[in-house]
């Protein structure tokens, strides 16, 4: 006696788990805060706890740049649904100002993300592989003169014949 087992048919769709109806995200919803100083208002009564000021500071000792933590705030002001991606754009300078005046304030060095560091200069290793790669292009042509390249013999090009399409499909000539 052979059982049969029948499929399930009331499984979920792969992915569906990925989607949601249009406008149950905050992000879909219309923001809290239009204005940039309503934005601003909002930052500023969040970074003035005592809280805050001690998690920034020690993100401060640690070295991040201001510029990446004003952007993860607003970022997340934007996914809240607080704000809009604009206004919270327009924000971040003052946010960055703000945390520079706490840094300041307690007498902490930050890195503001806003200076033109030298980062973008290449390190010594890649500069003294490049000097040793031309100098070895430098001998390579010393090597190679006119009379050398005049006793190299020359070949005759070599035509390949293209072969005829194979299969079923193929066009006949």
């Amino acid at each position: 006696m052979e059982m049969m087992i029948e499929p399930k048919l009331d499984a979920p769709i792969p992915g569906m788990s990925l989607t949601h109806e249009l406008g149950a995200r905050p992000w879909q919803q219309p923001a809290q805060y239009t204005t940039i100083d309503e934005v601003i208002d909002y930052y500023v009564t969040r970074m003035a706890s005592e809280d805050f000021e001690q998690s920034l500071l020690a993100i401060m000792e640690m070295d991040i740049p201001l510029t990446i933590v004003a952007n993860s705030m607003q970022l997340a002001g934007v996914m809240e649904g607080k704000h809009s991606v604009d206004t919270g754009l327009l924000a971040t300078p003052v946010l960055i100002e703000m945390m520079m005046l706490i840094g300041d304030k307690n007498d902490v060095k930050y890195n503001s993300g806003l200076e033109n560091e030298t980062k973008n200069q290449p390190s010594k290793a890649v500069i003294a592989k490049a000097l040793e790669d031309l100098k070895e292009e430098m001998k390579e042509e010393e090597v190679t003169t006119d009379k050398d390249i005049e006793d190299i013999p020359m070949e005759e090009p070599v035509v390949e014949e293209e072969e005829e399409p194979k299969g079923l499909m193929a066009r006949r000539g």
